[in-house]
């Protein structure tokens, strides 16, 4: 259970504890897929992309930046605000069933889509630095409300965080603690599913 620490404070510790995760991993691929994201992490307040931005700018978010304009939900996310944002890369939308995301992407399923994009979303700005002390105050586990209302469920396996959405899945971070102007994005190998 959750103690007296508020849902963002616990959201910021389980992403603090993705960025030290992240210094352990020996994968290759996870280790080239983090160096492509952080590329993508100016120097200094001024010079950093909306979250929108920053997305539009790596290719390998192309997938979810297709989605984000089909559910009109670019202006929210290039907007003011804080805004957390657990971003599938284009390998994840790719582990769907085939037609999935074109099935969702028609005008006629943009009520789903924008609940499967804003479950991937959190309001406030949390590192991935923030999650490890959260989770080492809860046991291990914890959960936080996205945006479009559900909850996700963050745990410690071993010493790496898991995300698990309301299906069961399990996900998984690969790059954590990218900084936009209105937030954060922290890539995940899985897409979300409310």
């Amino acid at each position: 259970m959750i103690k007296s620490i508020s849902l963002w404070s616990l959201v910021a510790f389980f992403l603090m504890a993705c960025g030290e995760t992240k210094e352990k991993k020996e994968n290759t691929t996870e280790s080239d897929q983090m160096e492509v994201a952080e590329a993508y992490t100016p120097d200094t307040e001024e010079e950093l992309p909306t979250i929108v931005g920053i997305a539009v700018d790596n290719a390998d978010f192309s997938t979810l930046v297709t989605a984000l304009k089909s559910a009109d939900l670019v202006e929210a996310l290039n907007g003011e605000g804080e805004f957390t944002v657990f971003a599938p890369n284009n390998a994840a939308f790719d582990k769907l069933p085939d037609g999935t995301v074109a099935e969702l992407l028609k005008p006629e399923n943009k009520e789903t889509l924008t609940a499967v994009l804003t479950y991937h979303v959190v309001a406030g700005l949390y590192t991935a630095g923030d999650v490890v002390q959260a989770l080492k105050d809860n046991g291990g586990s914890f959960t936080a409300e996205t945006l479009q209302g559900s909850r996700i469920t963050f745990k410690m396996e071993g010493d790496k965080v898991v995300l698990y959405d309301n299906k069961g899945n399990a996900v998984n971070l690969i790059a954590t603690d990218i900084k936009a102007s209105n937030g954060y994005i922290h890539s995940v190998d899985t897409v979300l599913m409310p």
